[in-house]
């Protein structure tokens, strides 16, 4: 996996992170607004619906009471003094609720902000009182006074008290518009109640008593729609029983006596009494055994939408960081494997020969850095070859999948070489060997098919002779190291050529190609390091001859270098007679096409001959003969390209 691909998948699953981590968001939201909505009603009726309700009926008894007081031109009672001190008493505890910090109200600050304001007129309501003590202050404008403390208390109750719709909210709702409804007739009951102190009942007072009636007669009906099948039952009950039946008996008096004058004829301010207080306290019980049914009936519904908004926000938040950690561990895992890949090759080595590498320091650390730089080249082959099985892997099957096989052959030769270079330069005997005698052509091509860019080496097609078995292995990876570096040190549009030629001594492989050549100096320190490999490891860039030398030192080959003809170098493999069998004539390999790709790749059981003959299973084109009797010799021939041709050993 590449890092790309790791960067990829990184991206998608933060994407997917996020739009899980959205959409949980969400749900959580939703469930737990509904929670929220749900303790925030259940907390204001606790810590604020009943103090204010307490309030409210402390204020109504004070308004009553101080406006007979007032219509009765009387001093300060003690009843109006305990009526001040139950409002007093109620009125401290919202000042409490004011001062405190409850968690189930933070999202209430609006509620808050009304107590608040509610507080400050209680805090007003003493001027009131002292100019009521005083005289200062009439029954009309002392009643409006009380009025606008009391409608200051009912705002209290905003819309928050009902923003979950569910059956405890519409049942608030209902319960606040039948208090509502009972501060109506609470104030008929302070107009009446005045006026019969005061023996008057004024053109002004009888008007606002005829409309207070009509507006709570109305408000009662539309507050009782509201209430819950059992409270709307208990509603028809009182209006229809005697709580009520002598109430309205003495409004419809009230309102259907000609003249102001007459209208209280007949009328004892204990006769109204007994008759408003029965009415008010029947209200009073409807709201509070209302309110207290309902708060029953939601507490099954209250625990089910708990649990299902901790099963939301709770379960539903395990679910998402189990999700993000599994998926931060593999992109973790993902990014350690990259990071050990690049540990492992911490910089792209560059496909080049062993004479092309960094230069190496004398003595033991050289040859480390010799082993490390042919394990990196190994790891960067390697890679490649995975990237292409990859590539092989995902496509359909295809006319290219010949040609991606054949790359993926010569890469696994390639690795293979610097492996076996390796295992011989650490001193010890690769395991692919032969019993037999390989034919030099099959030597030679073998060594072709493990460099880069073979597609520019030639073989010469005439070679009459054998290798001997236990020599083939370090003769392929000499004439590769020696063709690896003629390709390297020549031009990309140049060839290099490899021929043999009988010697006395034996047979004689050359390399030849058109680079700049070396100068005499390089020329001859070159030349005595291929004869007298140092011990001690390879001179500094000079690995790639070091290699050759051991290499030849192994097998008993002779290795040297002068200048070709046309202007390079020719490097001069010289194989004694001990090694060499001279055969009839050269195997002129005509039994393969230019194209035919290279076998597959062998595994560890096949490095040894597979045939026990040493033959290698190789076969190339060839153009024609070549030698003397053409006009051109072994050493200039350029007969084949193996560019098609060239298959790895086995």
């Amino acid at each position: 996996m590449t890092r790309n691909d790791v960067r990829l998948i990184r991206t998608r699953l933060a994407v997917l992170a996020a739009v899980v981590i959205t959409l949980w968001s969400y749900a959580a939201y939703v469930s737990s607004q509904d929670a929220v909505d749900l303790l925030r009603v259940r907390a204001l009726a606790d810590t604020l619906g009943q103090p204010i309700d307490r309030l409210i009926l402390s204020l109504q008894t004070e308004r009553r009471i101080t406006a007979e007081t007032i219509a009765g031109a009387g001093q300060t009672t003690p009843a109006l003094v305990g009526a001040r001190e139950g409002t007093d008493r109620a009125a401290a505890e919202i000042r409490e609720f004011t001062k405190g910090r409850d968690l189930r109200l933070l999202s209430a600050g609006s509620v808050r902000d009304r107590a608040g304001e509610l507080v400050r007129r209680l805090d007003g309501l003493g001027t009131t009182r002292s100019q009521v003590d005083t005289g200062r202050l009439d029954q009309g404008a002392a009643v409006d006074g009380y009025d606008e403390v009391i409608d200051v208390a009912f705002r209290v109750y905003g819309p928050e008290w009902g923003a979950y719709e569910s059956g405890l909210a519409a049942d608030t709702r209902a319960v606040i518009a039948l208090a509502r409804a009972r501060e109506l007739l609470a104030r008929e009951d302070t107009v009446v109640s005045a006026a019969l102190t005061g023996a008057r009942l004024g053109a002004d007072e009888r008007r606002r008593l005829t409309a207070l009636v009509s507006i709570q007669r109305h408000a009662r009906t539309e507050a009782a729609a509201g209430l819950p099948p059992d409270g709307q039952d208990e509603h028809q009950r009182l209006a229809a029983g005697p709580e009520f039946a002598t109430l309205l008996a003495l409004e419809d008096r009230l309102l259907l006596q000609p003249g102001t004058a007459n209208a209280l004829a007949g009328l004892t301010i204990q006769g109204w009494r007994a008759a408003a207080d029965a009415a008010l306290g029947a209200l009073q019980t409807l709201v509070t055994d209302t309110a207290r049914s309902s708060v029953e009936r939601a507490t099954p519904g209250a625990a089910v939408l708990i649990a299902r908004t901790g099963a939301v926000v709770g379960l539903g938040l395990i679910v998402v960081l189990v999700l993000l950690l599994s998926w931060a561990g593999t992109v973790r895992r993902l990014t350690d494997e990259l990071t050990r890949t690049d540990a492992d090759l911490p910089a792209p080595v560059p496909d080049t020969p062993a004479a092309a590498q960094e230069p190496a320091t004398p003595g033991g650390d050289a040859e480390r850095q010799l082993f490390l730089g042919l394990t990196r080249r190994n790891q960067v082959l390697l890679r490649d070859q995975l990237s292409l099985l990859d590539g092989m892997q995902r496509r359909e099957r295809s006319t290219e999948e010949t040609g991606e096989l054949f790359h993926l052959d010569h890469l696994t030769t390639r690795v293979r070489r610097n492996v076996e270079k390796l295992i011989t330069l650490a001193g010890a005997t690769p395991a692919r060997r032969w019993r037999r005698p390989v034919p030099l052509l099959d030597v030679a091509r073998g060594a072709v098919a493990e460099v880069p860019d073979y597609h520019r080496v030639l073989i010469a097609p005439h070679w009459p002779w054998s290798l001997a078995g236990p020599a083939v292995t370090d003769v392929i990876h000499l004439l590769a190291e020696l063709i690896e570096n003629a390709l390297a040190f020549s031009g990309a549009e140049t060839t290099v050529r490899v021929s043999g030629e009988q010697r006395p001594q034996g047979c004689a492989v050359l390399v030849v190609d058109d680079g700049p050549g070396l100068d005499a100096a390089a020329l001859a320190e070159a030349n005595h390091l291929l004869g007298n490999p140092p011990p001690d490891g390879p001179p500094a860039g000079l690995a790639g001859w070091y290699a050759a030398a051991v290499l030849a030192g192994r097998c008993g080959a002779h290795v040297s270098l002068r200048p070709s003809r046309r202007g390079g170098m020719a490097a001069i493999v010289l194989l004694p007679s001990r090694l060499i069998t001279v055969t009839d004539t050269g195997r002129a390999p005509t039994d393969a096409p230019p194209d035919s790709p290279f076998p597959p790749a062998r595994t560890g059981a096949d490095l040894t001959d597979p045939n026990g003959d040493g033959a290698l299973p190789t076969r190339v084109r060839h153009n024609g003969p070549t030698g003397p009797e053409h006009g051109r010799t072994s050493l200039d021939t350029v007969e084949l390209p193996v560019a098609r041709t060239a298959r790895r050993q086995q």
